[in-house]
């Protein structure tokens, strides 16, 4: 019997996503002379905060983007709001650090107006011991330390929706709910794609919660469960359905493979740096949502559109 040729593809908006590549690259810094630089007045007792989140945040998107330390990062502030011939303080590194702990980022994204097709993964990022190479060649020299990074994609746009950052002993199922919870109220989710880890009570309880349909493998020993809840009932249909068509049409049928591409935004998320700097874990949150924002405005400058090639 021949074997079946393999599926071809191409990119239909080559020119305008080269395009896009090219921007990422360009280097245009300006300020927004209308923005709240300084913080405003809360009303609390106490000394009140010079800066606002947002000068923060765009200190530490300077950091982040570039790969410095805080004091680098002050000197390269200070330069630009000189060259744009502002009079605006500059935070040093001291309060950077301060702040980072407790600043709440923002992560801009863009919505596609139909029904969010979520893909859920995680990936584990270090942030103390030697590199992979490091480790491989001269042997690891001091323990390594991870945290976890779970995600949540929107397949339409290719943004991070929500996304959570937990300690390594942490599974990845039980932070499904939170990060359906980061949805706004106001949109609808059609489906939840995850792997086999997800294959629990609570992540299928939490996915019809929500209104929208899990597309989750079932686990090789997995079984049927006991009838008793809407999250059983569901699962026994995927458990059905894999067991008469077959594991593989099963995922080409639902569309499980697209799931790759929340995988390739792991990748994009260590093109940062394969370690994070920060040591407390609420600075570590800080870092990575920041890389999250810039992430999300590199999509937002063009994707590539692919379509099948008989």
């Amino acid at each position: 019997m021949p074997k079946p040729a393999n599926t071809r593809y191409r990119t239909t908006n080559w020119a305008d996503y080269n395009a896009s590549l090219n921007r990422r690259g360009s280097l245009s810094v300006w300020f927004d002379p209308t923005m709240s630089w300084q913080a405003d007045r809360s009303g609390k007792r106490g000394h009140p905060e010079t800066f606002s989140d947002s000068a923060i945040q765009t200190c530490l998107t300077l950091k982040v983007l570039f790969g410095l330390p805080l004091r680098q990062t002050v000197g390269l502030v200070a330069s630009l709001i000189e060259m744009a011939g502002l009079d605006w303080p500059v935070p040093d590194y001291s309060t950077l650090c301060r702040l980072q702990a407790r600043i709440r980022v923002q992560i801009p994204y863009r919505r596609s107006g139909q029904r969010l097709n979520l893909q859920i993964d995680s990936t584990g990022i270090r942030f103390r011991g030697d590199g992979e190479w490091l480790s491989r060649k001269h042997g690891a020299t001091r323990r390594r330390e991870w945290r976890k990074v779970h995600l949540a994609m929107d397949t339409a746009t290719g943004d991070i929706r929500a996304v959570e950052f937990t300690s390594s002993r942490q599974g990845d199922s039980p932070v499904l709910p939170e990060l359906l919870s980061q949805i706004p109220t106001g949109e609808e989710i059609e489906t939840v794609t995850a792997d086999g880890a997800y294959d629990t009570r609570r992540c299928h309880a939490a996915i019809l919660e929500h209104g929208a349909e899990p597309i989750i493998p079932i686990r090789r020993n997995g079984r049927a469960w006991k009838p008793n809840c809407p999250a059983a009932i569901s699962r026994n249909e995927i458990l059905r359905a894999t067991r008469c068509l077959g594991r593989s049409i099963w995922k080409k049928w639902t569309g499980y493979h697209a799931r790759s591409r929340v995988e390739a935004q792991m990748n994009r998320l260590k093109l940062f740096g394969d370690r994070i700097m920060s040591r407390d874990p609420d600075r570590q949150t800080a870092e990575i949502q920041i890389r999250i924002a810039i992430m999300n405005r590199c999509s937002a400058l063009g994707r590539a559109e692919i379509e099948a090639v008989a």
